[in-house]
């Protein structure tokens, strides 16, 4: 059975949420100046980018999955409408939240990479605006459990 996901609009401070928004922020500057470029430095395994249960995932202004290295067959998908064991319409979530605030937290329910059993997720988004017009968002998150 899936454990419930709290609807707040924030992970307790720690300092992997620091982590977090720090990578998120980082990813997002780097997009906005190499655009879809930036997107062959996160790819790479056991790197800033991405490490252990991290990794950065991004999403076009229509929801297109465009990058998701852990869970590649995503990408070129669009997941909107999706939804977690909780109902939660989660990757809608994150562009509401980008679209409304410019970035900032949503909670979920979702697997680790390479298991079927779906954990507590807090995933911090912000927009990005790239070289020749891409917009979208780009984020990370981390497992409560």
């Amino acid at each position: 059975m899936a454990t419930t996901a709290q609807s707040e609009d924030a992970p307790p401070p720690s300092d992997k949420s620091k982590q977090i928004e720090d990578l998120v922020n980082r990813a997002a500057t780097l997009v906005d100046q190499r655009g879809r470029s930036a997107f062959d430095e996160f790819r790479k395994r056991d790197s800033q980018w991405w490490f252990g249960n991290t990794y950065l995932f991004a999403y076009d202004d229509h929801l297109n999955v465009l990058l998701n290295p852990a869970f590649p067959k995503r990408e070129g998908t669009n997941p909107s409408g999706e939804k977690d064991a909780n109902g939660k319409m989660f990757h809608d979530e994150f562009l509401k939240k980008v679209q409304a605030n410019g970035a900032g937290w949503v909670d979920y329910m979702f697997p680790k990479p390479g298991q079927t059993q779906l954990s507590h997720k807090w995933s911090y988004v912000k927009g990005f605006r790239a070289p020749g017009g891409l917009t979208g968002l780009i984020g990370a998150g981390f497992f409560v459990n």
